[in-house]
């Protein structure tokens, strides 16, 4: 049947002026029964291409079976819910755009947050100025919360003291084992700078000696000068402070070719990247290889366990090859899905003042409970390490007086042994 151009003048109306109804009540948090079942619309913008992919995509797949599985429950007070997904690129400029077009321009009801501290921030500016919340899962760094904005809230570990278990753990050892020197290496985000100077002060103070510090520029892409003078120093210890598996990957590579191996060598993130990283770096290289983190696949946790298993079975996989940014996208949703239910309805003002009361939240990392500036101190530092040649052991190792944690593999293998 041909519709003619009246009708279809009259149809668009209505639904624009549906639409306008439900963005109306989720502004309000009361809902009328004749949009019982609309969908509500959570808007979000994430690294699909760009130096964060890796990542975005990681966080995609925990935003979407966080969405699945609230959907098979029923959905937000009885709402479908449908994710709104624009890629920034992994560009702070595009994080901001995509954020006001979400909510100017597609009226989502609700908002998460992107990855990475970097593009967190614009993130977090921009959703405030229209009033809403945003939940996020790694936007950790002090600099998000030095804005001191009242709407953002990260449900992952604070990082600045993300390395406070490794380093406590160097320190300690008896003093016929304990590493002589160190070397410090990172890359001017928001995310790995804050770590170094507090792992930096707790190794100091042990007496190992710092015998390389540089910080390099995010937009560098040849890192093997740098890697270079790095295994010129001959540090019996290596932290990097490194956002992605790339990075990771190319420093390995190129002290892999300069016969350097390091006993002890951690990276701020990457190595928690599942079987990405183990693609990267190959098997039998990741083998003693460490990173911090508050969250790994074989976690006790009866909630991740539930989470892991859907993702194996939608993914595949095993599950030391599970992402960790997988889980804190997960944790995102949970977090917005409690606050939704608490104060029954989608009244963004409501839920930034549940999320700041004091509530402790159950999700797949662990428990979320916010302090004023929106951090979750509560959650937990761990470290782990990949462990064997196969590529499948991904392990607690730290805290150490931890029951769940094992024996740290120390000296690291020569790469590829």
């Amino acid at each position: 049947m041909k519709l003619n151009g009246k009708f279809l003048r009259v149809l668009g109306a209505t639904t624009v002026a549906g639409s306008m109804a439900l963005a109306l009540a989720t502004d309000s948090g009361a809902v009328s029964k004749s949009h019982a079942m609309s969908p509500i619309k959570i808007g979000i913008s994430l690294s699909l291409s760009g130096d964060f992919s890796a990542d975005g995509q990681a966080f995609q797949q925990g935003y979407k079976l966080w969405a699945s599985d609230i959907n098979k429950a029923g959905g937000l007070l009885g709402h479908p819910v449908t994710l709104d997904i624009k890629s920034d690129a992994s560009l702070p400029a595009q994080v901001q755009t995509n954020y006001q077009a979400l909510i100017s321009n597609d009226h989502v009801a609700l908002t998460f947050g992107p990855f990475s501290s970097l593009l967190t921030i614009p993130a977090a500016k921009t959703t405030a100025r229209y009033g809403y919340a945003m939940v996020e899962g790694a936007g950790g760094a002090p600099s998000v919360f030095s804005l001191k904005l009242h709407n953002v809230f990260d449900v992952a570990l604070p990082v600045a003291n993300s390395l406070v278990p490794f380093a406590n753990w160097i320190s300690t050892l008896p003093a016929s084992k304990r590493p002589k020197t160190v070397a410090y290496v990172t890359s001017n985000d928001p995310f790995t700078e804050p770590q170094i100077p507090v792992a930096q002060a707790i190794l100091s103070k042990a007496g190992i000696k710092s015998v390389y510090n540089h910080v390099f520029p995010a937009e560098v892409t040849d890192f093997t000068p740098i890697a270079d003078a790095v295994a010129a120093a001959k540090p019996d210890v290596v932290i990097l402070g490194a956002t992605d598996v790339p990075t990771v990957s190319a420093f390995m590579q190129a002290f892999e070719q300069s016969g350097f191996s390091p006993k002890a060598f951690i990276a701020t993130a990457g190595p928690d990247q599942g079987a990405a990283f183990i693609k990267a770096v190959g098997k039998a290289n990741a083998d003693g290889v460490m990173v911090p983190n508050s969250w790994y696949g074989l976690a006790a946790n009866k909630q991740s366990k539930k989470m892991v298993a859907e993702y194996i079975k939608t993914y595949g996989g095993t599950p030391a090859g599970v992402n960790g940014d997988v889980a804190e996208a997960y944790a995102v949703g949970q977090v917005m899905a409690a606050a939704v239910k608490a104060t029954g309805g989608f009244s963004n003002s409501k839920i930034i003042t549940y999320l700041h009361s004091g509530v402790k939240i159950a999700t797949v990392l662990g428990g979320a409970q916010f302090n004023a500036l929106g951090e979750n101190p509560s959650m937990t530092a761990y470290t782990f390490q990949w462990q064997g040649t196969t590529g499948t052991k991904f392990v607690q190792v730290n805290p150490a007086n931890d029951p769940n944690s094992v024996k740290i593999v120390y000296p690291k293998p020569a790469w590829g042994k």
